[in-house]
């Protein structure tokens, strides 16, 4: 392990910026210092209140440059790159979610596959140190073995989102190869904490118990073979992002990785259900329990994700190990009094 620490007279670009992760990555660099552009189209795929919350935070401080723009769009993005001439570039801007890419297909070819494009090229003209990307634990499709580790099999996708996250991975390795840009793919496993995205499940849980709605649960009712998720706290999340942005790819080979990260330690779908509910009772002070509604599991949807960290572990020497306990705590305080809900 050769870790080299940030430094804080680079230029972080971040897309994204007003999403979840890119977001807590932006606020953490700020606090450390260092210069950063964040880029954000602001799209509706969850309540935009949320992202305008993440962004006041963020431009309470210093050194933060906001843009509102659309990565897809190529001569902004290349603008952006042209003015700013940024040294470490994260590509969080993507349209995320399993089951949307069902029903919206061409959102997630324009912002991820024709999006990333446009970064790859600005890179390429405004060659960078450091182009970290977001991939997904989604690219492992249907695969059994367990834990998944990042020599195994990729290519039977079983989404949409999950091609276009793999298309990034190859995409960013032939630039890689072709032009030299140092590029490295993060595969998240399951990221959640305050501030979170509405659309995933603990989110939405916890939406519907408040509305005095019942929860559906996608695994037929079936406890003894229960879905396994890697539940990753955000905190992790960025702290691996940051320890990686100053450790680009280096040697004679292509100047491309793909990294795991993930809790390393999967969790029962009902288990986490009862930890999010117990949380919600310290936070609330009362006891709470969902009313529960199970149904067959989703077209799309896997049995497990489960990450083997050992290579992240040797690259930075961290690997994500925040319990569901804390980190559902953590997020279940914030909802409470972000919707003032006591």
């Amino acid at each position: 392990m050769n870790y080299q620490p940030l430094v804080k007279s680079k230029t972080y670009l971040i897309t994204g910026a007003a999403g979840f992760i890119g977001a807590f990555l932006s606020m953490r660099l700020l606090k450390e210092g260092c210069k950063v552009i964040g880029v954000d189209n602001l799209n509706d795929y969850y309540d935009v209140n949320l992202k305008k919350s993440r962004l006041k935070k963020l431009e309470r401080l210093e050194g933060f440059t906001f843009i509102k723009e659309d990565i897809a769009d190529k001569k902004a993005v290349d603008k952006i790159f042209k003015e700013y001439k940024p040294q470490i570039v994260v590509n969080l801007a993507a349209q995320a979610g399993v089951r949307y890419s069902i029903e919206k297909p061409d959102v997630y070819i324009q912002s991820n596959i024709i999006g990333f494009y446009n970064i790859l090229e600005a890179c390429r003209h405004y060659p960078v140190d450091h182009l970290v990307y977001a991939s997904s634990s989604s690219v492992y499709g249907a695969n059994k073995k367990v834990p998944f580790e990042e020599t195994d099999f990729v290519d039977t996708p079983v989404s949409l989102y999950a091609s276009t996250k793999k298309s990034n991975e190859l995409m960013a390795h032939t630039y890689s190869h072709l032009y030299n840009i140092p590029s490295t793919g993060l595969r998240f496993f399951t990221v959640y904490g305050p501030m979170g995205r509405p659309d995933m499940a603990y989110f939405g849980f916890t939406n519907k118990y408040f509305n005095g709605e019942p929860i559906r649960i996608f695994n037929n009712g079936d406890f003894e073979n229960d879905l396994y998720r890697d539940f990753t706290y955000i905190d992790d999340i960025v702290e691996g992002i940051v320890r990686l942005l100053n450790n680009p790819p280096t040697g004679n080979e292509v100047q491309h990785k793909v990294y795991n990260i993930g809790n390393n330690k999967p969790e029962k779908l009902m288990v986490f259900i009862q930890t999010l509910e117990k949380a919600l009772s310290n936070a609330l002070g009362r006891e709470v329990e969902f009313e529960k509604i199970y149904e067959p599991i989703k077209p799309g949807d896997v049995p497990a994700t489960y990450a083997s960290t050992k290579l992240l572990h040797d690259a930075i020497g961290f690997k994500p190990e925040t319990p569901i306990e804390v980190g559902l705590q953590k997020f279940a305080d914030w909802y409470v009094e972000y919707y003032n809900k006591k």
